[in-house]
């Protein structure tokens, strides 16, 4: 193949800043995890709308670990959130749910006290309204005390993982030494790395140092 040949007439070759700018925004993706093809792939999407931007910015970060790390994730659901088993990996592998969802429909159950099954069948109806709405029509309103459980309820897991989580103002209280997240942003990879050696240990039975993704 000729590979000298010169572009169409009606084409212009990028510019040097145009190259650069391309290249800084597939870098921020890359760093973010935005435009991953798997976000496409669930069945309703990915789009939490929980009412509060760290539970989506965890949310989705538990995306990224529930893809990778699939058997600890389910034995996490099955050991800590009382989920049946055959439930999680159906609802992964057959109804194509994103781990976040999965993670937030068994982590409400467990506060309300009922089955994982139960908001699993809540949210096929109703998840067009978004993880705020169902939430909320259970009982489970911004700033009560159960939703503050529910909050809570995401270090533990982490820690479990091996993985590290910034906290928001409202959970310091709880984690008084945890690193403070100040953005909706997730921590970059660099910051993952830092926490595998405080990790390693934690978590038996789990992926032990599985922080970056």
């Amino acid at each position: 193949m000729d590979r000298s040949i010169a572009p169409p007439s009606n084409s212009s070759p990028r510019s040097p800043v145009r190259v650069r700018l391309l290249a800084l925004v597939a870098s921020i993706a890359a760093v973010l995890g935005i435009g991953q093809s798997w976000a496409q792939d669930f069945a309703f999407g990915w789009d939490p709308r929980s009412g509060d931007a760290w539970v989506d910015t965890w949310l989705s970060d538990v995306n990224r670990y529930g893809n990778r790390y699939r058997e600890p994730f389910v034995d996490e659901m099955v050991r800590n959130y009382g989920a049946p088993r055959e439930l999680v990996s159906e609802l992964l592998a057959t109804r194509r749910w994103a781990p976040g969802d999965v993670y937030y429909a068994c982590a409400i159950a467990q506060v309300l006290g009922r089955p994982c099954r139960y908001v699993v069948d809540e949210w096929e109806r109703s998840h067009g309204e978004g993880w705020g709405a169902v939430a909320q029509r259970l009982g489970l309103k911004p700033g009560s005390p159960e939703f503050h459980r529910l909050k809570r309820g995401f270090v533990p897991t982490y820690d479990r993982w091996g993985r590290p989580i910034a906290i928001d103002a409202e959970l310091r209280r709880d984690f008084p030494n945890r690193p403070t997240v100040k953005s909706k942003r997730p921590l970059p990879p660099q910051a993952h790395e830092a926490g595998k050696a405080k990790a390693k240990g934690q978590g038996k039975g789990h992926a032990k140092g599985k922080g970056k993704d």
